[in-house]
């Protein structure tokens, strides 16, 4: 079985950044910034296998669209599998108490 590519979004990598500045710089933790998003890149890093594990997300119209989610901690990764390129585009990562209807 051929490994998968993990692509991030522009929108995704911003989503990285503000976690981080968030934990670093208004709750004063750049280590658990650190360790907070290295504890997300890692767990998207393994979507290379078996990125069809996860469920869909169950409202529409993203469900229609093939846009799967993970939860990492706190957070939520939203990605997309594309099987004719066997690659899984992070889409979104926010935190899960957010309001995830109105930001996708």
């Amino acid at each position: 079985m051929k490994a998968w590519s993990v692509v991030y979004t522009e929108r995704a990598e911003q989503d990285l950044r503000d976690i981080y500045e968030y934990i670093a710089f208004s709750l004063l933790a750049p280590e658990n910034a650190k360790g907070q998003v290295h504890r997300i890149k890692d767990a998207v890093a393994k979507l290379n296998n078996m990125p069809m594990r996860h469920p869909l997300y169950e409202k529409e119209p993203w469900r229609s669209k093939g846009l799967r989610f993970m939860a990492v901690d706190n957070f939520i990764v939203f990605y997309h599998p594309v099987e004719t390129h066997q690659t899984a585009a992070i889409i979104r990562i926010m935190y899960g108490r957010r309001n995830i209807d109105e930001l996708l």
